[in-house]
């Protein structure tokens, strides 16, 4: 049990104190597979050609310019795997039996420390809204950052959401992509997970952007770290991902292409026509 605790104080100073990253409460969908079959059967045949081999009107021919590629910059991929596999056991071992305690709790109060910390998060929302020149968008974070936690009794209910107040995360790692940096190499962080060398840096820079705000000085003392546990297991008790649940000996090759297919194509919609979206998983310069 004190292993644990241990383990958990650790992941909430790599999880940087009272800062969330952006994620939502999640409910899986009615399973339907056969409805959802026939649907998706229905979409594909009416995309396509009666005649073999014609292409379909409205779907422009794949030219080998458009498949992504499989390179990925991993300069740092020893440890990045050993990082990868330590993250497997320490979730394991520690994270899911812990979220699964937590998920027994009442729905409503699970909802309230979910509600808590993503209020907690506008704060770095607003500044790097205002770093990206993102007036409205600032705007409304502030916004919704006062109705929670006013009427929202501290960020426990979310008020603002009701109002018609939509939250729109954005961090210095979208800052800096905004600004135009690099990505930068692969990264795995411990406890953490998938990142780029930019993602780690904005990160940082959340933390330190709610660190020198320190709403109601919830980011001094003690309570940091026990606050952050409970962000921690709040933030992986709604995290669907399993690690090895697809049995593929390929997974750490998956899940590296997956995050940096992600990174660059929301890279490329930040400046359209700056890259193709395969360059974005090179290192600069290449």
């Amino acid at each position: 049990m004190t292993l644990r605790l241990v383990a958990l104080l650790a992941a909430a100073m790599l999880l940087s104190g009272c800062e969330s990253r952006s994620f939502s409460m999640r409910s899986l969908p009615p399973e339907t597979p056969a409805a959802d079959n026939a649907a998706a059967a229905s979409r594909f045949a009416a995309t396509q050609s009666t005649e073999p081999g014609a292409a379909s009107a409205d779907t422009p021919p794949v030219t080998a310019a458009d498949v992504p590629s499989m390179e990925t910059y991993d300069p740092w991929e020893r440890f990045n795997r050993f990082s990868y596999r330590f993250n497997a056991r320490f979730d394991e071992a520690v994270f899911l039996p812990v979220a699964d305690g937590y998920r027994r709790l009442p729905l409503f109060a699970r909802a309230g420390v979910h509600n808590f910390f993503s209020n907690l998060s506008e704060v770095a929302t607003v500044v790097n809204d205002g770093l990206q020149w993102q007036i409205k968008s600032g705007a409304r974070s502030l916004g919704r950052f006062v109705v929670n936690s006013t009427i929202g009794i501290g960020g426990l209910l979310d008020v603002a959401t009701r109002i018609h107040l939509p939250k729109a995360a954005a961090t210095f790692d979208g800052t800096l992509a905004r600004w135009g940096v690099h990505p930068g190499p692969y990264l795995v962080l411990p406890v953490l997970g998938p990142a780029t060398l930019r993602n780690a840096a904005g990160l940082l820079a959340d933390y330190g952007i709610s660190y020198g705000i320190n709403v109601v000085d919830l980011y001094r003392g003690d309570k940091t770290y026990a606050m952050g546990v409970v962000n921690a297991v709040d933030t992986r008790a709604n995290t669907n991902f399993r690690y090895y649940a697809t049995a593929s000996p390929f997974e750490y090759e998956t899940i590296r292409f997956l995050f940096m297919r992600r990174t660059l194509i929301e890279d490329a919609a930040l400046h359209p026509g700056r890259r193709k979206p395969g360059d974005a998983q090179l290192p600069a310069g290449k």
